[in-house]
Formats: structure tokens, C-alpha cells, sequence
């Protein structure tokens, strides 16, 4: 039986009697739209922009920038003072975690499948590599708000990797009307949505992320 991740999460929040210290990795504006209406009164958040994966650089810099705008004037961020933190953009870093040379057919694989599931893990070690040199208690990703990406890898790689001093926040973001409320509130704040996942090879899918 697959885990209901989103359960898991409620229960978490709802016993919590304090805000935690949360990194939350983050590869965009729209996905961060809920993700932080629904969490930003329950954790102290700084949000994590580390996404090397993005290809072009101009692509890369136009969801940075559309990120940064949103902080500047969504009420939930404002409100619960999210802080915002951008790691360098190398995107060789990103084929060499995938091994694309060594398994050259990945770049034909649909989103969900393996290349997919190294890019999580890579993006998330990272985080979790900040998290723990900067004193944080969970660590997360607002990645499970998308259709198409696969919440079970994701929170199994956050699972195996977290460690007793940083432990992983499961979620499903897309349940419970997630996703359709991060659409309301890009339309609201006129916010750019991508039209491919990030990635050189996702670009060729073109489905709306």
C-alpha cells in the first residue's frame, strides 16, 4: 500500500508546539506558492533555491527572479519572515550526479523514471547538506506539488538520507487540492509558469509543470 505522506504531515502539524527550524528546497515560484501557504505559520522557513539541473541559464534565472519577486510581496512569507538562500548554479554538477555519460539512454526517459530519481537525490543531499551545517532540524522540498514528479521517490531519498540531527518532513503537496490552489495563486500573482520540467532533456515533453 502506498503512504499517505500528506496524513503523515498533518499529524506532524498538528502535534508540533513549536516552530521548527525548516530548509525547504524550492525550484520555483508556483511551487512554492502553497507549499509555503500551507507550512509558513508552522516552521520557521528559509527557502533553498538549488537547482542546476535548469537548463538554459536564462530559464534558470527567470524562476530564480520569479522566486524572489514572490517572496517580496506573498503574505504568508512576509508574515512568518521566510528567508531565501540561492547555492551556486553549476549545471555540470548535474550531469555528472545523473551519469549521463555512463547511461546515455536516460535522456530519453519520460519524467518519473531513474534520471528523474538521481535528480532528486543529488538536490536533496545538497540541501541536506546545508541544513545540517546551518543548524536546521527538518529539511524538505516543495518538488511533490507537481503531477509529475514521483512523491514516493522523493520521500524515500529524503528518508534514507536524513540523519539524526536533520531529519526529513514528508509530504505530498499536490494532495488535499495543493496543486490546484498553486494554480489560483500563480494566476493570482500573475506568475510565470515553465512549460518543461528543467532539465535539457525535459524540455522536449513540454508539459506544464
Amino acid at each position: 500500500m502506498t503512504a499517505n505522506y500528506h496524513k503523515e504531515l498533518e499529524k506532524f502539524i498538528n502535534g508540533l508546539t513549536y516552530k521548527p527550524k525548516l530548509l525547504l528546497h524550492a525550484c520555483c515560484g508556483p511551487c512554492s506558492s502553497y507549499t509555503l501557504e500551507y507550512l509558513a505559520e508552522h516552521f520557521e522557513i528559509t527557502i533553498l533555491y538549488y537547482n542546476p539541473n535548469i537548463y538554459p541559464e536564462e530559464e534558470y534565472f527567470r524562476r530564480l527572479n520569479e522566486l524572489k519577486d514572490l517572496l517580496k510581496k506573498f503574505p504568508p512569507a512576509l508574515k512568518n519572515k521566510v528567508q531565501f538562500v540561492e547555492l551556486k548554479y553549476d549545471p555540470k554538477e548535474f550531469y555528472e550526479a545523473i551519469k549521463i555519460k555512463e547511461n546515455p539512454e536516460l535522456a530519453y526517459e519520460e519524467e518519473k523514471g531513474e534520471r528523474c530519481r538521481r535528480c532528486y537525490e543529488f538536490r536533496l543531499k545538497k540541501a541536506l547538506e546545508y541544513a545540517e551545517q546551518n543548524q536546521f532540524e527538518y529539511f524538505c522540498t516543495t518538488l511533490s506539488i507537481s503531477p509529475f514528479k514521483d512523491a514516493e521517490k522523493i520521500n524515500t531519498i529524503g528518508r534514507e538520507i536524513e540523519t539524526e540531527k536533520t531529519k526529513w518532513l514528508v509530504s505530498d503537496f499536490k494532495k488535499n487540492g495543493g496543486f490546484q490552489r498553486s494554480l489560483q495563486i500563480s494566476k493570482e500573482y500573475n506568475l510565470y509558469r515553465q512549460q518543461y520540467c528543467g532539465c535539457i532533456y525535459s524540455v522536449r515533453t513540454a508539459v506544464a509543470d
